[in-house]
């Protein structure tokens, strides 16, 4: 669709649906709407709509930092985390009207970064590697009223990390009773539970469900490579995907889109299917009723015997591809990108695939940045 504004430098690595309006997060300084006009200076944040794409004036936030992570509001308003500090520490919620904070909320955020949002009704939850979250102290993840911004004293499961002791919260994703979380972390409260976890809602305690699927390391630069993850419409499974270096064979995880069932029980779960890329990061996952979207700067799918390489049977599927979600092997839909970092970020709409990176050309058309697949 050629109506997606164009997002000027930088890289984009969230987005939010607020009713009509797409909010877009990243590291970025100036973005034009796609017919055209002035360059429209713009802080790591903007706002468009999505059946016009016009850009909104009065929504021009100042962050003096990155944004990783983005949220619904309630209102017109949108949770905003990353490693800024300026409105706020991290974390803030903005006005749409007028890109103002909304000072009934309140989370400041200490120690660290905002990596990862979700909201669940009235509750929201921050993923990231920070120490604390106002007064209270909170290892890289909480729960914090979303009206407020109070930290939930009954939601206190910790990540820890034996390797590096730093940890650190990637990615998010929650259905009614069970929230979804990978990152850098070895346990949850004290739990075995390697870069992947799943939490039972209504106990507010880690779930019987354990892979040790990501325990084996992929290359020395990755102690951890777990990266974007995203549940099924219905909650039943979720896809992650990862990071790592190339691994022959299809032992190890490093570089691959898996599949998981997010109600399994016991210690030693195995992902219902795994496809490879042979090498390359992918950083961002959708999953819909009928593919798993996945995007980072892959040039193959289906390469299970690749090493840098296409092996017997890989597809090209340079940057973006689709996975259907019953077999693991990839779709025909080929819609090509330039390579570049990557796809950071997703956003299924009624109108279609919002994908967000760091390059130019989409579906062999120029969008910067910011592009939109149509629903059919």
């Amino acid at each position: 669709m050629n109506i997606t504004p164009h997002v000027l430098d930088g890289i984009v690595t969230a987005f939010a649906l607020v009713g009509r309006t797409v909010v877009v997060g990243g590291e970025f300084s100036a973005v034009r709407e796609a017919r055209g006009g002035e360059d429209l200076p713009r802080a790591n944040v903007f706002a468009f709509d999505l059946y016009t794409g016009r850009v909104l004036r009065d929504f021009a936030p100042d962050l003096d930092g990155p944004v990783a992570a983005l949220a619904a509001g309630p209102g017109d308003t949108v949770y905003v985390g990353g490693a800024f500090g300026v409105p706020s520490r991290a974390l803030v919620r903005l006005r749409l009207s007028d890109g103002a904070v909304d000072d009934d909320f309140s989370a400041p955020v200490y120690g660290g970064d905002v990596t990862s949002l979700v909201r669940l009704g009235g509750a929201l939850y921050v993923g990231g590697d920070f120490s604390r979250i106002g007064r209270s102290p909170r290892t890289a993840l909480a729960r914090v009223d979303a009206g407020t911004g109070v930290v939930d004293p009954r939601f206190t499961v910790t990540p820890g990390d034996e390797r590096r002791g730093d940890p650190r919260i990637y990615a998010m994703a929650a259905v009614r009773d069970r929230l979804v979380v990978d990152g850098s972390f070895t346990t949850l409260d004290g739990l075995r539970r390697p870069q992947l976890g799943v939490i039972d809602l209504t106990t507010g305690r880690v779930a019987d469900w354990r892979t040790e699927a990501y325990a084996p390391a992929c290359k020395p630069d990755f102690p951890s490579y777990v990266r974007g993850l995203d549940l099924s419409p219905d909650g039943r499974y979720f896809v992650v995907v990862t990071t790592g270096g190339a691994a022959r064979g299809t032992s190890k995880l490093c570089d691959s889109a898996a599949r998981f069932e997010t109600y399994a029980k016991g210690e030693a779960i195995r992902p219902t299917w795994v496809n490879l890329t042979g090498g390359d990061s992918l950083y961002a996952v959708a999953v819909t009723g009928s593919a798993v979207y996945v995007g980072g700067h892959q040039r193959w799918l289906d390469n299970p015997k690749g090493a840098d390489t296409a092996g017997p049977g890989a597809v090209h599927r340079p940057g973006i591809g689709a996975i259907d979600p019953v077999r693991g092997r990839a779709l025909r839909w080929n819609p090509t990108r330039e390579r570049g970092i990557g796809v950071k970020a997703f956003l299924t709409v009624k109108t279609g695939l919002l994908v967000g990176s760091d390059t130019t050309e989409l579906g062999h058309e120029y969008h910067a940045r910011v592009g939109m697949f149509p629903a059919t």
